[in-house]
């Protein structure tokens, strides 16, 4: 599978994704882990790295983000039957303006990144990705305003990103980037009001026409293997 889940913070896109790393295990005979670095500061850092990370000049932002999402759509990433992805060009659309200093308004990286940059950008990508793996689907997790600023009192991220007071306009960035994707694959899951469990069983009932022939080649095969 291809996957590229994106959708503002506290929607649950790394909830469903370590989800799906099971149900892929389970159903298709294993997988790789999910791709979930590409939000400033990236969590595979240390902590004293991602605070010094956060204080960098937008540039360096820029330029960081650029090189490692570059990285991520090389060859090699593609030779395994899984390459899945959270956040990636599409946050990166919505977040950079907002949150690291460039792709807006004084923008701090105004060669490589002037206002508006950032959504021509994912436009790019869109169709590298495409060339590369056209079987990609896009997921766009969201949730209810209301839900979002409770799941944030309830369970405050160390390094959040998205303010309070900007939930509901990035809430509408992310739709305003998954309409735009030129990525045609693709579907929608609302965790406004339903359990994990739920979601994963939507996930599953609408990733199962959009299956390729490897993912079922891969589910036939698991199913046979266990029912000797």
């Amino acid at each position: 599978m291809r996957l590229i889940i994106v959708g503002c913070e506290y929607a649950g896109k790394t909830t469903l994704s370590e989800e799906i790393i099971k149900w892929t295990k389970n159903n298709l005979g294993g997988g790789r882990s999910f791709h979930d670095h590409f939000t400033i500061p990236n969590p595979e850092l240390s902590k004293e790295a991602m605070d010094e990370f956060i204080k960098s000049h937008p540039q360096i932002k820029e330029m960081y983000q650029r090189f490692m999402m570059a990285h991520h759509l090389s060859p090699e990433f593609y030779k395994a039957p899984d390459h899945n992805i959270v956040g990636f060009h599409i946050e990166e659309a919505v977040y950079a303006p907002l949150y690291y200093g460039y792709g807006g308004k004084n923008s701090g990286a105004l060669e490589r990144a002037p206002e508006g940059q950032r959504s021509y950008w994912a436009r790019v990508l869109d169709k590298e990705i495409l060339d590369i793996a056209p079987d990609t689907v896009l997921i766009l997790m969201k949730a209810d305003a209301d839900v979002i600023k409770s799941r944030m009192d309830e369970n405050p991220h160390e390094y959040q990103v998205v303010q309070k007071e900007d939930v509901e306009y990035v809430l509408e960035r992310f739709e305003e980037e998954y309409a735009n994707s030129l990525i045609g694959r693709r579907f929608v899951l609302d965790t406004s009001r339903v359990s994990i469990s739920d979601t994963i069983a939507e996930f599953q009932e609408k990733i199962e026409p959009l299956l390729t022939d490897q993912d079922r080649s891969r589910m036939l095969a698991h199913t046979n293997l266990w029912s000797k």
